[in-house]
């Protein structure tokens, strides 16, 4: 199902304009939603430390989970105690609940479970970001709060917006969910603070950010069988664009005898995972690799990747940071 929408989404397939009515439906509804709160019929609620929304405009994977990463770890460079809140896409969570290091993904979602795999932040995840952004404050001592996700989430006030897009896909036939990609329309970019480009090319007034790969790790912690050079191996994704993963694992000069792309957000049984590894290691992203500790094999690998932005970017984030820090200073409760 997710290769079919993505032909119509990025490949002018001709189903799409089956769907534009449906389309011109969710467009409708979102801007009656937003209009609700542009005219403070409901207000967006306010909480005294800076928060910081990471999202896009479009459905599926566009980087924001190694953006997230890389603005965790910026931030503690500047003195700053960040904590994030989540969504938790693809679990039933009916309340808030923090995630704490080791966390399932079945429990948190896979995202939530690997940021906090990777820098043990202080996380809450929840339907409602209001509510977590609140846990988050009540329990942890943290002064900068970053929303994975949540561009659309309008009851929860922003104070810097960053939308990712992908550089290669972009917006797609820049139609309207559910006959392309888009949440909002391309006006919405306007309003942002920084527009953030995984992978390139830039266009004007965007920001490149390139994703470095590390080193192959095992995903389990038990003994492991070492990869030998030249070795075929069967790639595995279940993100927004498992093509880019390939396409990566290509360059770094691996051998693909395979590769399998499932829907984003899949949870793996350890049958569909060993059948596929059988004859070959198989490797994954680190996304996915969280999901699949409890049952992983010797031979089975992830590839984790590292978020690398521009200095200009830092600066001006950094102080525009600042400048709602000092504004904020002093407020004690939401409004």
């Amino acid at each position: 199902m997710q290769q079919l929408i993505h032909r119509i989404w990025y490949h002018h397939h001709w189903a799409k304009w089956l769907l534009l009515p449906l389309s011109w439906l969710f467009g409708l509804v979102a801007m009656l939603r937003r209009n609700l709160f542009r005219l403070g019929v409901k207000s967006a609620h306010t909480v005294p430390v800076p928060v910081i929304v990471v999202g896009n405009i479009t459905a599926g994977g566009s980087g924001k989970t190694p953006t997230v990463i890389y603005l965790i770890e910026l931030l503690r460079q500047q003195g700053y105690t960040p904590g994030v809140i989540s969504r938790g896409y693809g679990v039933d969570i009916q309340d808030c609940q923090v995630v704490y290091t080791g966390a399932k993904a079945t429990d948190v979602g896979d995202e939530p479970a690997m940021i906090v795999a990777r820098t043990q932040v202080p996380m809450v995840v929840g339907p409602k970001r209001v509510a977590a952004a609140h846990k988050l404050l009540a329990q942890f001592d943290v002064d900068v709060i970053i929303s994975d996700d949540g561009l659309q989430h309008y009851p929860l006030a922003r104070d810097i917006e960053i939308a990712l897009v992908d550089g290669e896909r972009r917006y797609g036939n820049r139609c309207l969910i559910p006959a392309g990609p888009l949440r909002e329309g391309l006006w919405r970019l306007n309003s942002v603070d920084f527009v953030i480009n995984n992978g390139g090319p830039v266009h004007h007034g965007e920001v490149l950010m390139s994703l470095t790969p590390a080193p192959l790790m095992p995903v389990t912690n038990s003994l492991v069988e070492p990869l030998t050079e030249g070795q075929p191996l069967v790639a595995m994704a279940a993100i927004g664009n498992p093509q880019r993963f390939f396409n990566t694992l290509t360059q770094l000069g691996y051998q693909l005898a395979r590769t399998v792309e499932f829907n984003d957000h899949h949870v793996f049984s350890a049958s569909e995972l060993h059948a596929l590894s059988h004859d070959n290691p198989l490797v994954m992203t680190e996304k996915d690799a969280v999901k699949c500790r409890d049952f992983a094999q010797s031979h089975w690998w992830y590839l984790p990747v590292n978020a690398k932005l521009t200095p200009e970017f830092d600066h001006a984030f950094l102080s525009q940071l600042k400048q709602v820090a000092q504004t904020k200073k002093g407020l004690s409760h939401g409004i």
